[in-house]
């Protein structure tokens, strides 16, 4: 097919676009393979997308400047492999049914945002003594001899006091009891 063909509605159009298939499909092809890396189903794909463009502009395929419309068939064919291979490349990748089997869990944020605050508001709920030992040993990690020291009071204490902080916070938080032990 020349330059100097013209597409029209109907069955001629649909002899003329078989036509621009026989004599440019191949090289439209072997083009395509390359620039999709060897993926011949895209490459199908992308042919039959640029015989559509050629098809909805019948006016670049009656240009007199060009003796063939092969160059205007292989740039067009060339633009939507560059664009497909960077809106590939915009996306995330797919991952199959298996990969999610096998992936890590990642434990939800919001899950433990939410926990949080629901312990902040059981401590609040403790008496100022219990409270004072409970942020020194656990939040802060100090020693029963450290918290001792800090709050000038026995070890003793230190240890009674944070038992029965627990305990209390074992009955605000039933749902988080084996979290506690």
């Amino acid at each position: 097919m020349t330059a100097g063909t013209t597409l029209t509605n109907g069955t001629t159009a649909e002899h003329e676009l078989a036509a621009l298939q026989r004599e440019h499909g191949r090289p439209l092809f072997a083009l395509l393979v390359r620039l999709c890396d060897g993926d011949r189903q895209r490459a199908e794909d992308l042919v039959q997308e640029t015989l559509v463009r050629a098809w909805q502009h019948p006016e670049a395929l009656r240009a007199e400047n060009f003796d063939s419309v092969r160059p205007w068939l292989l740039t067009v064919a060339r633009r939507l492999a560059i664009d497909a291979r960077r809106a590939r490349q915009a996306r995330p990748a797919e991952v199959g049914d298996a990969v999610l089997e096998n992936a890590r869990v990642i434990s939800d944020h919001a899950e433990r945002a939410a926990a949080m605050l629901d312990v902040r508001e059981a401590v609040k709920t403790l008496t100022p003594e219990h409270r004072e030992v409970l942020v020194l040993v656990y939040f802060q990690g100090a020693s029963v001899a450290e918290a001792a020291a800090a709050l000038g009071i026995p070890p003793g204490t230190v240890k009674s006091r944070a038992y029965y902080a627990l305990r209390a916070l074992r009955r605000v938080l039933p749902g988080y009891a084996s979290d506690m032990r």
